[in-house]
């Protein structure tokens, strides 16, 4: 079986999957050109350019980001005018019930190799899973910032699902940080499996209508220094 199977496999299977930086990898790999990893430093970059995000009802200031909207289809990917990102109140229970008006992802982020790559494969595997052939993709730019006695929270709605058919965590980078371990858990909450995005390309692949997805609070590995965790999300929703 290829990488491509064998991930494919185990979302029908579990609902969820791991995919470790050395199988993630590749995989962008063969749905982008030759090189197309070559310039992730450069892509990685643009998480240095978030802008704060003022929504969250905990009052936190910790959350940094960017939003863009794609449609994906038997004629391709392509970007669609700028728009809010809404979650009803049944997904988040914290932020949902209102239009949230991000700052979009930059022109040349969106057009990116690397960003072009993940949205292809991930088109590719969702398919092989369902018979859709028109979506509606959603992709965000996430920093998490820790402070010394200012926890981050990758997920401050708590476990929860996000609304969607499927969902792709790609971690782009974490610096100084403890913790951020990521569980996933069945209709009836029972853990199913946990495990950290740790390295840049580790990435968690969620079939957001069978399994609930969580990730625990990060703190500063060294108190004295910037600590955030970079991830990129997309999702794919039927259109």
């Amino acid at each position: 079986m290829t990488d491509l199977d064998q991930l494919v496999a185990a979302l029908d299977r579990d609902g969820y999957e791991f995919g470790p930086a050395e199988d993630t990898g590749p995989l962008l790999a063969a749905f982008g050109p030759p090189g197309v990893l070559n310039d992730w430093a450069g892509f990685a970059a643009s998480w240095n350019d978030l802008g704060v995000d003022t929504y969250m009802a905990d009052g936190g200031r910790y959350r940094r980001r960017r939003f863009a909207v794609f449609a994906a289809g038997p004629d391709g990917i392509r970007r669609k005018p700028h728009q809010p990102h809404y979650q009803s109140r049944d997904y988040n229970t914290l932020n949902g019930g209102i239009a949230r008006w991000f700052e979009p992802v930059s022109a040349p982020i969106a057009a990116h190799p690397v960003l072009q790559s993940v949205l292809l494969t991930c088109k590719t595997v969702f398919e092989r899973l369902c018979e859709v052939r028109d979506w509606h993709v959603e992709i965000h730019q996430f920093r998490i910032e820790a402070k010394p006695g200012e926890p981050g929270q990758p997920s401050p709605e708590g476990m929860h699902r996000d609304g969607v058919d499927y969902v792709l965590v790609l971690l782009i980078d974490r610096i100084n940080i403890a913790s951020g371990v990521t569980s996933i858990h069945g209709p009836d909450h029972t853990r199913l499996g946990s495990f950290t995005l740790a390295r840049p390309l580790d990435a968690a692949w969620v079939d957001d209508g069978r399994v609930f997805h969580g990730v625990t609070a990060v703190a500063p590995l060294d108190p004295s220094l910037p600590a955030h965790r970079d991830v990129l999300v997309v999702t794919f929703r039927r259109s």
